[in-house]
């Protein structure tokens, strides 16, 4: 049957992938955008080796990752951005997760103030720079989501991110999703990506042992105001 002749779509395979805590942590895990060895996955769920490993081959079989063999090893990561957006997505409608502890409190606050949304900023920095982009003329919506001005080219070239060949990816070029944390959007698609890898590459973000949650520094609290207004609490 071709596309055209489906009326419907048969989401209920993938919401069986999602039903299961496990899976749904290592997917959580994995939408810090970095490829995570089987053990890793394996310890953020809570599950052990051999439980990890059945869960992991069901999310292959489903096409919600994809693996990477380098010597004994096994690296997962979301198949793309697409997947990525709908665990955000599911994140925004679901109950948050209790807090048990001092150390879960503290990773809590890390993860609302600045973390990784597969490969772009997002958290209380990803919503604020969204808006200082926009606020500042940097950024202006068109049909396809938003593009780039004159000024904002000129802004994001000078920081080392090439507008243009950002432009002739295949990726969608720069659109919102609306932010688990703050419920407010933040930018996503090719241009911020790579303008997050930019600014990881520059130290105005580190990542941090907890996956996903990223650390403002000193020189990125300078670097986002002076480039592009973007004043952090």
């Amino acid at each position: 049957m071709s596309t055209e002749d489906a009326v419907a779509a048969d989401f209920a395979p993938v919401a069986a992938l999602l039903a299961d805590r496990a899976r749904a942590a290592m997917l959580t895990a994995l939408l810090d955008g970095r490829p995570l060895a089987a053990g890793e996955l394996a310890r953020a769920a809570g599950v052990g080796a051999s439980t990890a490993s059945s869960h992991l081959a069901r999310l292959l079989d489903g096409g919600l990752v994809t693996v990477a063999v380098q010597g004994r090893h096994r690296y997962y990561e979301l198949r793309d951005a697409e997947v990525a957006q709908l665990v955000e997505g599911l994140s925004r409608i679901s109950p948050p997760v209790r807090v048990r502890g001092l150390r879960q409190s503290r990773e809590a606050r890390r993860l609302h103030r600045a973390r990784t949304c597969y490969d772009h900023l997002a958290g209380q920095a990803g919503v604020a720079l969204f808006a200082a982009l926009l606020d500042g003329a940097l950024l202006e919506p068109d049909a396809d989501g938003y593009t780039v001005t004159r000024e904002g080219t000129g802004r994001f070239d000078r920081l080392g991110v090439d507008v243009a060949a950002l432009r002739a990816s295949r990726r969608r070029f720069a659109w919102r999703c609306l932010d688990w944390t703050e419920r407010r959007p933040h930018l996503n698609g090719a241009l911020a990506a790579a303008l997050t890898d930019r600014m990881i590459d520059l130290g105005w973000f580190e990542r941090g042992a907890a996956p996903r949650a990223l650390t403002v520094t000193d020189a990125g609290l300078a670097g986002l105001a002076d480039a592009f207004g973007c004043v952090l609490p």
